[in-house]
């Protein structure tokens, strides 16, 4: 897909900007050309193609059996149906924990096989090593903390995290060495809203939340929860925009009854 040259893409350094002017930044997932293509239009500043592709697109119950090909598979995608917003890939569960230099071939796959801009890893000190060996080979980096779903059966629950003093402190800390060790931005995800006020008060790099409350720099949603395909999941954080999981049942029902009732096609939709 061409560029058109006035198009003002999305860079990291925007995201600084934008943080330092106070102006909030807008996140959503996508996972196809398609959706990425009207996500893109319609002005959103990052597009995440998360690995929640694991739960709304293959059906999974967690986030952990998607892999390295499969993500650079739904990137390239992306990447394909895009022209200004920032990509971010995340790498999946066993891409990077434990090992860094697995962590930067993982990176290195992504960023050459997807021509996307940047990955996202979830933890703080665990996986500093990775974080740094990354981004020593100039791939940006950004942060997730609070609830990281790849590591649910640590959690062993989907609740608020960080309500305890230890472990908010612990957030605190891990944000700021994400910080030093040169991460462009931090997600959180469902921790108190007066913690998250509070990192991204503390923290220089652009703090964006998903069920964190509002004063974060930016915000992120699962685009299927958004638009009501999923229809099952309600968090508190979720605000649905559109009931889209009835409406296409509606359709679908509807072009079921008119094929068999041989009103479609009609006249107008065959050739003579």
């Amino acid at each position: 897909m061409s560029i058109k040259s006035d198009v003002r893409k999305i860079t990291t350094n925007t995201l600084q900007q934008m943080k330092q002017n106070g102006e909030k930044i807008s996140m959503l997932t996508a996972y196809d050309f398609s959706l990425a293509r009207i996500v893109d239009s319609a002005g959103i500043e990052v597009i995440l193609v998360g690995d929640s592709a694991s739960n709304v697109i293959a059906g999974h119950e967690t986030t952990l059996p998607i892999t390295l090909d499969q993500m650079i598979y739904h990137g390239a995608s992306v990447v394909r149906g895009t022209s200004r917003a920032l990509i971010v890939v995340d790498l999946p569960f066993g891409s990077y924990q434990g090992n860094s230099r697995e962590a930067l071939n993982s990176a290195i796959r992504i960023m050459k096989e997807t021509g996307a801009h940047a990955v996202k890893l979830e933890g703080g000190a665990e996986i500093i090593d990775s974080v740094e060996r990354i981004i020593s080979a100039g791939i940006p980096v950004m942060g997730h903390l609070g609830l990281t779903p790849q590591s649910i059966y640590k959690f062993g629950t989907y609740t608020v995290r960080a309500k305890e003093e230890a472990e908010a402190e612990k957030l605190i800390a891990d944000a700021k060495l994400l910080e030093s060790a040169g991460c462009f931005s931090v997600v959180l995800e469902k921790i108190p809203s007066q913690l998250a006020e509070k990192v991204t008060n503390e923290i220089s790099i652009p703090t964006i939340g998903i069920g964190a409350g509002p004063n974060v720099d930016g915000q992120v949603l699962v685009l299927h929860d958004l638009l009501g395909i999923t229809h099952e999941f309600n968090p508190r954080f979720l605000r649905r925009y559109l009931n889209l999981h009835d409406e296409i049942m509606g359709a679908i029902s509807k072009y079921v009854v008119d094929v068999k009732s041989l009103d479609f096609p009609n006249e107008n939709e065959s050739y003579n």
